[in-house]
């Protein structure tokens, strides 16, 4: 019999909870992993978790799923980190600054100690921040540590307009970039349904005073309060976002994501994760996608970026 090789693309995720075995399960519907290993402090939750998706296998993809501890990652292709302090009923994202940071810290040393050779992706909140933590901590290249960032938040948006609009939600082009939080703003100057602009198709001249379309905005950007407000916490759209941006990587799609990067000059910020377009493949960040802002998006954005920069001091003063 001949034996075939098949190339290992190994995923680690660092959280056994809502979002990281949500997540899980969402890759054990795809062929795109064919290892995953679940990390967790409460080491039975996690083997619990794996036994579970396990017995899910011969109604899903060929994979191998384990649990296991931070010397499972020397090998991942990408570790994924969903753990750390949710959010509780009244707290915003930002609140979770310092007692993530300092968890954070101790994640990334311990995955780093394994050799990691790998790219790092960041869902827990405050994402932005804590993608910064991640890289400053791991040292890697920016291409290869990167946050969730605004991709739910635009998904979000792009479905209340799809409702309202009556077209399908992935025709509908329209990002929300900035803080993945209270302070993140539409591009509604960029936006589109199929190739043409939002305000041409809807005759609305000026969108970003329109009460609807305010309300639709701010519908998506306070998503999470009404959805912990009424089950607790949110899970399911942040795991197939996950799921997206794992695609992107592991079929060098070369892919445009609204994700949590860090910037280089673009948007005139320098060294702060924040959320923006950008091209995903293999190697992970490709390239920084600039779009032209409005002078009112363009000080909406220089707002948030001053938000996410106060927060890093939060979170550096906490890992000192």
């Amino acid at each position: 019999m001949t034996n075939i090789q098949t190339k290992i693309r190994k995923v680690a995720i660092i959280g056994a909870g809502f979002v990281g075995t949500s997540y899980a399960y969402a890759l054990l519907n795809q062929a795109i992993v064919n290892e995953l290993v679940l990390i967790d402090l409460d080491e039975a939750k996690a083997d619990g978790e794996a036994r579970d998706l396990n017995h899910g296998l011969p109604f899903g993809e060929p994979m191998k799923v384990k649990t296991g501890g931070y010397e499972e990652c020397h090998n991942a292709d990408l570790v994924v980190i969903t753990a750390g302090a949710s959010q509780k009923p009244g707290e915003t994202r930002l609140d979770l600054v310092a007692k993530n940071a300092k968890i954070f810290k101790g994640i990334v040393e311990q995955v780093m100690a394994a050799d990691f050779q790998g790219i790092f992706l960041v869902a827990t909140n405050p994402v932005d921040i804590l993608t910064h933590v991640t890289k400053e901590v791991s040292g890697l290249p920016k291409n290869r540590v990167f946050g969730s960032g605004t991709s739910l938040d635009s998904a979000r948006l792009q479905y209340l307009l799809s409702e309202r609009l009556e077209v399908d939600s992935r025709d509908i082009h329209a990002y929300i970039i900035g803080e993945h939080g209270d302070s993140s703003l539409p591009v509604w100057s960029q936006a589109r349904v199929g190739g043409v602009s939002l305000q041409s198709y809807t005759g609305i001249t000026d969108i970003a005073n329109d009460p609807d379309m305010i309300d639709r905005f701010e519908g998506a950007r306070d998503a999470a309060y009404h959805i912990i407000d009424r089950k607790g916490a949110t899970y399911y759209g942040i795991a197939l976002g996950l799921l997206r941006i794992t695609k992107a990587i592991f079929q060098n799609e070369n892919a445009v994501l609204p994700l949590s990067v860090e910037l280089d000059g673009e948007y005139g910020q320098q060294g702060i994760y924040i959320g923006v377009p950008a091209i995903l493949n293999r190697q992970g960040i490709r390239e920084v996608l600039e779009l032209e802002l409005s002078e009112t998006e363009q000080q909406q954005f220089a707002q948030s970026a001053a938000i996410i920069q106060q927060m890093n001091e939060t979170a550096r003063k906490a890992i000192q």
